[in-house]
Formats: structure tokens, sequence, C-alpha cells
């Protein structure tokens, strides 16, 4: 299975980028986030035309996540929305059997800082995450996949002094992250390349991406028994490209696992 994990910062935006990605990394699955797109907006023609079946969790104007799969895929058990979420308006969490594993991609709440409501609402839903992830995982092969909005540790982050204090690099954030792999998932990144760094978030200010100021804040969470070959974050896309369309603030993560599973 190739997968790929990218938060694309509006899919109005980004469009092309991404049907650039599925010609170029002809990948099984795409599992994207903050779509920022309506229901009745979502381009499922020109994903159609591409070869992909869109399943889609659209808010509007914000958030937003979707899975992008080949057309001779097979699809079930479709879940739109998290059970348990504390707001489920905002379209954070969008699910499906796909090819027997069970493939989700998700947007985890920012939190803003650690003394602002939201910070409470990222939590719970990360204890959301970790039941239902709990449920996926006693059922069969599962990825969880999306913009965590949490570095695992120190190693995710260009300056952890710059960080004291605020959200992403929270104890009980990172708490919850651990509480979700210790299920039975492995984090793809550090399973195959633990002691390199791996950003894929960098601020559009500051001149963040040339500067190396990144954080790794995109992650692909595999069962322990579906293998993971290679990941790399593919970083052409978080620069222009030809056509001198502005790039999302992160760059994809692609992943390729030993099979699928029945």
């Amino acid at each position: 299975m190739r997968l790929v994990t990218w938060n694309v910062n509006s899919l109005k935006a980004r469009l092309p980028r991404v049907l650039e990605l599925l010609d170029e990394h002809d990948p099984d699955v795409v599992c994207l986030q903050e779509t920022k797109c309506a229901a009745e907006a979502f381009p499922h023609r020109e994903f159609g035309m591409a070869g992909y079946t869109a399943v889609d969790h659209s808010a509007g104007r914000w958030n937003g996540v979707a899975l992008l799969v080949r057309q001779d895929l097979e699809i079930d058990e479709v879940v739109h929305g998290l059970p348990g979420e504390p707001d489920e308006a905002e379209a954070r969490w969008v699910e499906a059997r796909v090819g027997g594993v069970s493939v989700v991609s998700t947007y985890v709440v920012n939190g803003r800082s650690p003394d602002h409501p939201m910070f409470a609402a990222k939590l719970h839903f990360f204890e959301a995450m970790r039941d239902r992830t709990r449920t996926l995982v006693a059922a069969g092969p599962t990825v969880v996949a999306g913009d965590l909005n949490v570095t695992r540790d120190d190693r995710d982050l260009w300056d952890p002094g710059a960080w004291a204090g605020s959200t992403h690099v929270t104890p009980e954030e990172r708490a919850h992250l651990e509480a979700i792999l210790a299920l039975g998932l492995v984090d793809a990144w550090r399973q195959v390349a633990p002691d390199e760094v791996g950003y894929t978030w960098w601020d559009y200010r500051m001149g963040a991406f040339h500067r190396g100021m990144g954080m790794r804040l995109d992650y692909a969470l595999v069962s322990e028994h579906l293998g993971v070959r290679t990941v790399r974050v593919d970083r052409s896309y978080r620069k222009n490209n030809r056509a001198g369309d502005k790039p999302s603030d992160h760059a994809p993560v692609l992943v390729e696992l030993d099979r699928f599973e029945g």
C-alpha cells in the first residue's frame, strides 16, 4: 500500500498540486486535511477523472478531511466524524476500509495555547481518538494518518526552547499520542528513520522553510503487522511549482507498507 498524508491548507487553492501529486506518486490512498471546502463544492469530478474515488467530510470554510482512493480498490465501512469528539460540526475525522485496511484521515484540534479553552477541546479530541482507534485496531489492520498537531518529542521541532510553554509540545499532548501508539500502532517515520529530521510543517513567515525552522506535525500511525517499508517527506511540495502556485505550509508524507490485508 502506498499512502500519502497531506494537510493541503485549502483544497481550492491547492487542487492542481494535489492532482500533480497523484500523477507523480500514484498512491493507493491519500489522506487530506484542512480541505476548507463545502460538501457541494468538493471536486469529486476532478478526482474521478484522475482515477480516484473521494470520500470527504467537509465543513466549508474551516477544517475538512478526505480520503482519495484509487478506483480499483474496494471501499466500505465509511464513517464521517469521530464518535465522542468535542464538536461534531468541525469535520476532523473520516475513515473507510480500503482493501481490507481501516484508513483514517484526521485533523486534530490545534489547541491555540495551554491556557485557552481550545486546549481542553484538543485533549478531549485525543481521548475520543484513542477510544475509536482502539476499536479499529481490535477489528483489523489500521492506519491513522493526518495532521495531529503535536510533536512526539523534541527531535520533532527545530528549537525546543522557542516552543517552551506553547501548544504542540506539552507533556499532556505527547502522552495522548503515546497512548494511541500503545494500542498496537507504530509511528511510521520513527520506525524507518528514527534519527533523521522529518519536519512536515514550516511557518510561512521568517523564511522558515529555507532556514530549516520546522516541526513534525503530520503522522502515519500504522498497525505493527502491516510493515513499513519506506517513509519520506516530499519537500518539493512545500515550494512554489513552475506555475507559481503558493504551496501549503505542510509537505506530504509518503509511506510504503508491505501489503494489504483482508
